[in-house]
């Protein structure tokens, strides 16, 4: 145990779990969408549905899409400007299943882009994204991590492993959804180093590879 985990995130707002999760749950979904978003439909489960006015969830989740971080004073004010930014928002309440009770779905619409992210927070500060689209994932996003989709062929995740090994990247870990076999798949890693962008670019150019983002730890 560290001092993080006693007293928590610097932040802005009255609850790391509530208020500096949801910040990093927005950061995060901003960077699987790739994009600013420009419209976004959020929608609240459990603890965060019953108690998000009080504890500025509805303004933390805006302030992280927004590019915001945990700290910056506009958190309180990411409401108002987020039509400034060119961002249309909207709330509900869902209930997203077996997940934990402060969770989220986040339906994100770019310019070029859309995702849909389910995400949860655990308590000081600490996130978990749990489904992009279709697919299971299991993300923390304490290190830099890899998302990418592609076809489910033979030889993907071999090419994608050699490269970061030539490029001197080690593999922290790795996990693989499909929606099927033969069909769309989901690869996310973690690496110990983070992968510069021609490590990016040469993954991007593989075969049948569809999307790569890199995300670093937020």
């Amino acid at each position: 145990m560290d001092a993080f985990d006693v007293i928590g995130p610097v932040m802005i707002g009255p609850s790391s779990s509530h208020t500096a999760g949801a910040v990093r749950i927005g950061r995060l979904g901003r960077a699987i969408l790739g994009e600013p978003p420009v419209r976004a439909e959020i929608f609240l489960h459990g603890s965060f549905a019953r108690t998000y006015w009080g504890h500025g969830t509805d303004r933390a989740l805006v302030a992280g899409l927004l590019g915001f971080d945990v700290d910056d004073e506009r958190v309180r004010e990411a409401l108002d400007l987020a039509p400034a930014e060119g961002l249309e928002v909207s709330f509900g309440e869902k209930d997203l299943g077996d997940v934990h009770p402060n969770s989220v779905q986040l339906n994100l619409e770019g310019r070029s882009q859309t995702v849909s992210v389910v995400a949860s927070s655990l308590g000081g500060g600490q996130v978990v994204i749990k489904k992009i689209d279709a697919f299971s994932v299991d993300m923390g996003c304490e290190l830099p991590t890899l998302v990418a989709t592609y076809p489910d062929r033979p030889g993907v995740i071999a090419a994608v492993a050699a490269l970061l090994a030539g490029g001197g990247i080690n593999i922290a870990s790795m996990r693989v959804s499909r929606e099927a076999a033969g069909r769309q798949a989901l690869m996310v890693m973690e690496t110990d180093q983070p992968v510069p962008p021609g490590l990016l670019t040469a993954m991007r150019s593989l075969p049948m590879m569809e999307r790569v983002i890199a995300i670093d730890p937020v």
